[in-house]
């Protein structure tokens, strides 16, 4: 039987320890603020009307034939398994892969998605929004062959919440939104009362795709103590305690990963032994959080998905301007309007966007489930 809207939502509620009490602003107050431009808002269209078995769209990727590929892990009614769709170049959905169960949890949990320089699709399962918090994430990698999937294996496991995946040089990135699972709550008291250790630690795991054998999957040290983190980071906000979210890189190697709970863009360089320098290329208003991103390789500029403020950014890391692109206020996402959006790809002049539409921050899942779409005149 499928699990009801409702738990689904308390569900994800838990896994990230999201205190919904006091929490950002609430529906209808998702505007901006003085801290950015938000002149000639723009007016997102649906790019592609999703059935409800495929209700929930996240993580995107571009493939080498201008295919979007995205997860649908089906969070909010997993009645219907998590596939991998295509979007293709006339926005017409394909079934592309259909996820397997995770054998310890019998759940399929995709999220963030990326290629590897090797050709093979890697993908985030990520067990922690269906509850399942003990190191059951695990990093998948999909082997390709003719622009085809033929195989699935798991890769790397331990993960507590493995969210964006990406691909640069000879190695796969992936963002750990925690690195330890929340305390219990005491007994006899509410599920959604256990807490994380505040400030909260996340990170970015490197793993050379060389070392990535489905015959050996590598084995994670619990509590970001593993050797292939290359970035940890801290956030202070108790009232949205997620960390490590987003991840791009920019043509010229710098990483950018993005706090979500702290609002901040964090652009990461690293020198010629692989140690990582850190620093905020953009922080705070208007943005309320940085969940999914892409970073255009022509440009440089980071276009962001954030959930909170159901908007739409571009950020010049060169100076921090911080530029609204679409924003409304919370609703159905008729028309193709924002509906919890998490994340953004690009492709050619366009911005797509997943609505994830989870039942959190004022927000109740429902139908149309979509990809919105954002035409923009010239590169922001």
């Amino acid at each position: 039987m499928a699990r009801s809207i409702r738990f689904r939502g308390l569900a994800f509620a838990i896994s990230c320890m999201l205190l919904l009490s006091g929490c950002g602003q609430p529906a209808g107050d998702a505007g901006g603020s003085d801290g950015g431009e938000k002149a000639d808002l723009k007016t997102p269209k649906i790019a592609v009307d999703l059935p409800v078995e495929h209700n929930t769209p996240d993580g995107m990727t571009v493939d080498g034939e201008n295919n979007i590929i995205i997860s649908c892990p089906n969070y909010n009614d997993d009645s219907h398994p998590a596939w991998i769709m295509k979007i293709t170049p006339d926005d017409k959905l394909e079934k592309f892969f259909e996820v397997p169960l995770n054998p310890e949890t019998n759940k399929a949990c995709p999220l963030g998605i990326d290629f590897g320089s090797d050709g093979n699709l890697y993908v985030a399962d990520c067990q922690a929004i269906a509850g399942e918090e003990d190191h059951k994430s695990r990093l998948l990698k999909i082997t390709m062959e003719d622009g085809k999937p033929v195989k699935c294996e798991s890769v790397v496991e331990g993960f507590v919440f493995a969210n964006a995946v990406s691909g640069f040089g000879d190695s796969i990135y992936v963002t750990e939104t925690k690195f330890a699972p929340a305390a219990p709550a005491e007994e006899g008291a509410e599920a959604e009362e256990a807490a994380p250790a505040e400030p909260l630690a996340s990170g970015v795991y490197r793993f050379k795709i060389a070392d990535l054998d489905g015959e050996n999957p590598i084995k994670l040290e619990k509590e970001g103590k593993d050797p292939h983190v290359v970035v940890t980071l801290s956030t202070k906000n108790p009232d949205w305690p997620v960390g490590a979210n987003g991840l791009g890189f920019a043509k010229d190697g710098t990483m950018y990963v993005g706090n979500f709970g702290d609002a901040e863009l964090i652009a990461v360089t690293f020198d010629e032994e692989g140690n990582a320098t850190q620093k905020i290329a953009a922080a705070g208003e208007p943005m309320q959080s940085v969940d999914g991103f892409k970073v255009d390789q022509e440009t440089g500029l980071v276009y962001i998905a954030d959930f909170l403020a159901n908007a739409v950014h571009c950020v010049d890391p060169a100076t921090g301007k911080i530029t609204v692109l679409a924003q409304n206020e919370i609703g159905t996402g008729k028309d193709g309007a924002l509906d919890k959006c998490s994340e953004v790809c690009l492709r050619g002049n366009k911005v797509y966007v997943s609505n994830i539409d989870l039942s959190l921050h004022g927000n109740e899942y429902d139908a149309p489930y979509t990809v919105s779409v954002i035409e923009l005149d010239e590169k922001e």
